[in-house]
């Protein structure tokens, strides 16, 4: 009753017109599209006749895509999480050397697009790796590339969600207070008795709601099964999804639709057991101080903080001095020497091939102007939400589904939702730039919201009601007193947009055209014609650019609440 009547106070007052904004956000970005794809899967003919869709979801070859997924899935959820719990652990609760350039790297592995993360893997391994041939270290010839194929995907995959199993965690450990750890301490429990008795029981709900977001992220992963599967027939429904749609083209839509239903199904049993386990805290605690940093390791700090670079190696800088072994060599396979060395292919990416100078210039446009727009949404978004009370977390969590639930299922539901002309002014944004923009808008939507929000709920409701007492409308408070105060962390979520949106594959895989190419479209199309060596280099510039973005976000970290970054333990 008290969220109804906030509500209908928020609305009746001059906030109205916000409110409206709110739902037309919610009905374009999240209700619209799904709707879409359930009524393609579901009415083709105008009736409801579930079987052709039953009819595709049983057939052969998408059973075997569905165990494909699955399994690959549940396998590397099992590693993801296994060593995300293992690192946040160590480096929240304890010291290890230099934690927060850990945390930074390891974040910064699953900040790297899949598909980069997939040629990185790919080039480190087999008789052709650049690395391997440096090194004198690399197998015979004909022998197989130990991560092409499933067990390849399922450890890559592993590696690239644990810093997502990290990050869930971490900010877990972070609502636990000191005060009750250091009570145990001093009854003389030992720290792993505490991990054992204390710790682990409170983080079980986070614990489950990390293994849950990990296997959703797997189940929609289209870069790491692309790159490292479709080349031996081992395909996921992403990538059959993908197939079938590139081979044959619109017709099939009715189909994929299906498949993508069946994927969404997937993704959002697994979202439902995350947010059920996060609802099910075992008890409500105080907070207090940060429990970062509570234990000290003594003579085994520089041991493990060298264990954990090493898992930072393994993760991060391996792949990444393989990928840029491969592109600086003049064809992939040569051994990088002084006589070998060359930057051609970085030449040849930036300055003179038109697809792929042309697909950085789009994916910097399009991140960017989704970043800006995004931003300047989240204002009045964010203090709408927050006005709404709890029924502003209803609505934040109806926005979140494009971004939770797989890409490919998104890529779908545009396809279906702008392949004919729009009502009243009969234009058709399929195969335009502007279908790839909505797509990011939908898709980062909430991730340019978390910042702001969490800003709104830290403000003082006093400043706006003496604004209110003098006469300011909604709009006036907005732009000269919510607005300052909250547009540091709005430009901290567009920056986080734009970070995301740089290298994105899933989505627009299957929403480009001849002139909308994306960095992660073009390094696709590279590797797949045998050029490994300019996907490798493009794969690096990406690399650099998202270091750069991190680490400008790492500079103005103070100036945002706590949590909006990752990285920052």
């Amino acid at each position: 009753m008290r969220v109804r009547s906030r509500a209908v106070a928020f609305a009746g007052g001059d906030g109205f017109t916000i409110l409206v904004l709110v739902l037309f956000s919610v009905v374009l970005f999240s209700a619209l599209p799904f709707a879409r794809l359930v009524a393609a899967a579901f009415l083709a003919g105008g009736s409801f006749d579930p079987g052709p869709a039953f009819a595709e979801i049983a057939s052969r070859s998408a059973w075997r895509a569905t165990l494909h997924s699955l399994e690959t899935s549940l396998a590397s959820t099992a590693i993801a999480t296994a060593l995300g719990g293992a690192v946040a652990i160590l480096t929240v609760l304890f010291d290890p050397p230099a934690r927060r350039l850990m945390a930074l790297l390891f974040v910064l592995s699953t900040m790297v697009a899949p598909q980069v993360t997939a040629l990185a893997f790919q080039s480190l391994s087999g008789p052709s790796s650049p690395l391997l041939n440096s090194l004198g270290l690399a197998p015979p010839p004909g022998s197989p590339n130990l991560f092409v194929g499933r067990e390849g995907i399922i450890v890559v995959l592993g590696l690239h969600h644990a810093p997502l199993v990290f990050i869930t965690l971490q900010a877990g450990l972070r609502t636990i207070p000191r005060d009750l750890l250091e009570a145990a301490q001093a009854a003389g429990a030992k720290p792993r008795q505490i991990l054992a008795r204390i710790v682990l029981p409170l983080m079980r709900p986070h614990l489950v709601a990390a293994t849950a977001l990990a296997f959703v992220a797997a189940v929609g992963n289209f870069g790491i099964p692309a790159l490292l599967g479709m080349p031996v027939n081992y395909l996921t429904l992403p990538t059959l999804i993908y197939r079938r749609l590139s081979s044959l083209g619109p017709s099939v839509i009715g189909d994929v639709a299906a498949l993508s239903v069946l994927v969404a199904a997937i993704a959002a049993l697994g979202l439902m057991v995350a947010q059920l386990a996060l609802r099910t805290k075992p008890s409500r605690l105080a907070r207090g101080r940060s429990v970062s940093g509570l234990w000290a390791l003594g003579r085994w700090r520089w041991p493990i903080g060298l264990g954990l670079y090493a898992i930072i190696a393994i993760v991060l800088i391996l792949p990444v001095l393989s990928l840029l072994t491969a592109a600086l060599v003049p064809t992939y396979g040569a051994p990088l020497n002084l006589e070998t060395l060359t930057a051609r292919n970085f030449a040849e990416v930036l300055l003179r091939q038109d697809v792929t100078v042309r697909a950085f210039r789009n994916s910097f446009l399009f991140s960017a102007v989704a970043a800006l727009l995004l931003a300047i949404l989240a204002l009045p978004l964010a203090r709408g939400l927050e006005g709404l009370g709890r029924a502003g977390r209803i609505v934040e969590t109806v926005l979140e589904i494009p971004y939770a639930l797989p890409g490919v299922v998104l890529a779908i539901a545009c396809i279906l939702l702008f392949l004919r002309p729009l009502p009243l002014i009969g234009v058709s944004l399929y195969a335009t730039p502007l279908i790839i923009l909505f797509a990011y808008l939908a898709r980062f939507l909430p991730m340019a919201l978390k910042a702001p929000s969490a800003a709104a709920r830290q403000l003082p409701p006093e400043f706006e009601e003496a604004a209110r007492i003098c006469g300011a409308g909604f709009w006036q408070r907005l732009v000269r007193i919510v607005g300052p105060a909250i547009l540091p962390s709005a430009a901290a979520g567009a920056l986080l947009v734009f970070l995301t949106a740089f290298n994105e594959l899933t989505v627009s895989a299957l929403l480009w055209t001849s002139g909308t190419e994306t960095i992660g479209v073009a390094l696709f199309s590279l590797e797949e014609a045998g050029l490994a060596s300019e996907a490798a280099a493009i794969g690096i510039v990406a690399i650099m650019v998202i270091s750069a973005v991190m680490i400008l976000l790492d500079r103005f970290a103070r100036l945002l609440p706590t949590g909006v970054l990752p990285w920052r333990v």
